[in-house]
């Protein structure tokens, strides 16, 4: 199954923005402009002319690029479609297979980060197929292609010098390297400034070289991870089954609690106790008639790899699988809202106030707690899943 990684994955800016000088916050107008206004920051930051000239040497502005970035359709499924379209039986089956081959990797990547195999097998699914797919996208073109768009060159013009970096080291071929449509590179997928901050030799040939190298790539992820904040050795996701009674306005990412006073009020482990301890959250991705999970403090970790609320869910999720974990019970929840119904929702959401980000007809994080404040306003079930009945009252 081919990966989706190319039309969604997103890594964080690793290069801080405020440390640029004002030129780097230009975008658009001529391109072969811009690109020189690419060479002079170069300059600029100490990187040699030879450098940046034989970087951009024969850069162009890639149309496909721009289409994949305005076409993220995928992400308006709601978890149960789109991990049911992510989770196959040969994707369990292989990283199974891949925990086996890798596992001295493995092991230490647990002892010096702490971090579980099947998180890292679950993004090495996803973002590539295990390493079969990783993008036919020149990454020199579309980092430029994306700096140049004005939709978010703060991401991605940053990029560009890393990209020049690694270049200089000899780790990257302008002409050659190529990746997903967004500039990211490799088994995982990273972009240049997280390989240069979190890079590592797992293999020890003297580079970092995450296209060719499993070691390489599952080392260096696990180095990012472990910077963005995971916690050594703590669950992330766990399935559990929730009491109809439960206070559903208690539930949801911005309201973690104590393990113990969720056991209190009812919440059980599906397939295994509740890690105490801890703190954790009550998630329900479509709501409190379909599947629910505990989510600890590690699982805030994955919104540093990538956005999406449903890709997240599901990414986390299919660890726990990898890891032994059953298929997770899809409960019987209420429909959910056609994009065009999300969009409306969410314009009527900002109209009374409520910060739900972008207007796109995605259900993310923000427009989820803004349906729970109103659900709650209007004396609805606030269980953050929106509903016709929902918008039929806003």
């Amino acid at each position: 199954m081919p990966s989706a990684a190319p039309r969604f994955r997103f890594a964080f800016l690793a290069l801080s923005l405020a440390a640029l000088p004002a030129p780097a916050r230009a975008c658009g107008g001529d391109f072969g402009a811009f690109v020189a206004g690419l060479r002079e920051e170069a300059r600029a930051r100490g990187i040699a002319d030879a450098v940046a000239q034989g970087f951009l040497a024969g850069a162009r502005q890639d149309g496909r690029v721009l289409k994949a970035d305005r076409a993220q359709g995928v992400f308006r499924k709601d978890f149960v479609e789109f991990s049911r379209s992510l989770i196959s039986a040969g994707r369990l089956g292989t990283g199974q297979a891949m925990a086996k081959k890798h596992a001295g990797v493995f092991q230490r990547i647990g002892r010096d980060y702490g971090i579980s195999p099947g998180v890292l097998l679950a993004f090495w699914a996803f973002e590539t197929d295990f390493g079969a797919v990783q993008g036919d996208f020149n990454t020199r073109d579309a980092l430029v292609t994306l700096a140049h768009d004005c939709r978010r060159p703060e991401l991605f013009r940053p990029q560009v010098f890393a990209a020049m970096e690694l270049f200089a080291r000899g780790d990257f071929d302008p002409a050659r390297t190529r990746g997903a449509w967004a500039g990211e590179i490799g088994q995982v997928q990273m972009l240049p400034a997280d390989i240069l901050r979190n890079g590592v030799d797992g293999d020890g040939d003297g580079h970092v070289r995450l296209k060719t190298s499993a070691a390489d790539a599952l080392m260096s992820a696990a180095r990012m991870l472990h910077g963005l904040g995971w916690r050594k050795g703590e669950p992330w996701l766990q399935e559990i089954t929730v009491p109809d009674g439960l206070d559903w306005s208690r539930t949801g990412l911005n309201h973690p609690r104590p393990v113990a006073e969720w056991e209190a009020a009812g919440v059980r482990g599906r397939a295994g106790p509740l890690a105490r301890g801890l703190s954790a959250a009550v998630l329900l991705p479509m709501g409190r008639k379909g599947p629910a999970f505990l989510a600890y403090p590690n699982f805030r970790v994955y919104f540093e790899w990538n956005k999406s609320f449903v890709y997240v869910t599901t990414a986390a999720y299919f660890a726990t699988r990898l890891e032994g974990a059953p298929v997770y019970d899809a409960g019987a929840p209420e429909p959910g809202l056609s994009a065009k119904e999300m969009t409306l929702l969410q314009k009527k959401l900002a109209a009374k106030g409520h910060d739900v980000g972008a207007i796109d007809g995605i259900l993310g994080e923000k427009t989820r707690e803004a349906v729970q404040r109103e659900q709650a306003r209007l004396g609805l079930p606030a269980d953050a899943w929106p509903t016709q009945a929902l918008l039929g009252r806003l």
